[in-house]
């Protein structure tokens, strides 16, 4: 792959990627889903990327893109008559590469394309928020992601691994897909009890592929 790549060097293509991340996670020990109830949380992503042709039909594709994941949720629950809304949201900022193999057909006016393979992502920064609602009044508080592997201190490890399949189309210069990232790697810092948290992102972006050279 690397001497292909290598020996196309000059069709290689820069572009540039957005759009819409629609983000939660996997959260879950030897004994309970947290997650279950969920709700994917909208951010972004955004970044430059780069494709290496293989041949006409295979390339290889990478990037690096700010991405937006985390997750939110709300519960509801009457206690001594009273109704009392649970909320909860963290947001997590990652930097991460996309390294995918890339299939494409031309069908003429338009090409379609999927891709699949590993992402890396690095945490950046990151913030947690609860809030409770109870007889009109609503109690928010606010903290800052702690990276790193601490049980005692930290909340999430900042290295995460995982897959990441898309579809999508090119008209010229401009590409739309859809993509789903499933983290691999466990990101929770606390390992007792079988605690483990895994990133999943549903991305919707449009692309533009700058002249290749």
């Amino acid at each position: 792959m690397t001497l292909s790549m290598v020996s196309k060097a000059h069709a290689q293509t820069y572009g540039i990627r957005a759009g819409l991340n629609l983000a939660t996670i996997l959260a879950k020990d030897d004994e309970e889903n947290y997650s279950e109830n969920f709700k994917m949380k909208p951010g972004f992503h955004f970044g430059p990327t780069a494709e290496f042709p293989i041949s006409d039909m295979f390339s290889f594709e990478t990037g690096l893109l700010l991405s937006m994941k985390g997750f939110k949720s709300s519960e509801t629950q009457t206690i001594f008559g009273e109704t009392v809304k649970y909320e909860a949201k963290m947001t997590l900022f990652y930097l991460d590469v996309p390294l995918t193999a890339k299939a494409t057909y031309d069908l003429g006016k338009a090409k379609v394309y999927g891709t699949f393979g590993p992402y890396i992502g690095l945490g950046l920064a990151g913030k947690g928020e609860t809030k409770i609602t109870s007889m009109g009044k609503a109690e928010s508080e606010m903290s800052d992601i702690e990276w790193g592997s601490d049980e005692d201190e930290d909340d999430l490890k900042r290295f995460d691994l995982g897959l990441t399949v898309g579809a999508g189309v090119e008209v010229k210069s401009i590409q739309i897909g859809i993509s789903y990232g499933l983290g691999l790697a466990n990101i929770s810092s606390y390992s007792k009890e079988g605690q483990k948290i895994n990133n999943r992102v549903l991305g919707i972006s449009v692309g533009y592929k700058f002249a290749g050279k």
